[in-house]
């Protein structure tokens, strides 16, 4: 099971890569992607710490950073007002 699990993730690597470069795409949309991923964690570090809203903690975690990832600083409205309404 363990074997069929590893091969068919090998087997996806390689149509992924086989796509990337019939495409052209190239791995620049990587470099953008990685360069969203940490603005996000480093946008979400500092509203934590920032002391705006003190009683919500938002935790670094890949559900939460990839929110952020994905719709930017509204991203970070979404889960305050989110975590604000299942506190009260």
């Amino acid at each position: 099971m363990r074997l069929a699990v590893m091969g068919i993730m090998i087997l996806c690597l390689f149509l992924l890569l086989f796509i990337v470069v019939r495409k052209k795409i190239g791995f620049g949309w990587l470099t953008v992607f990685g360069t969203h991923l940490v603005l996000a964690a480093l946008g979400l570090y500092l509203v934590n710490f920032s002391g705006l809203i003190p009683e919500v903690y938002i935790p670094l975690n890949p559900t939460t950073i990839g929110t952020v990832t994905v719709l930017g600083l509204p991203g970070v409205a979404l889960l305050y007002s989110l975590k604000i309404s299942l506190m009260g």
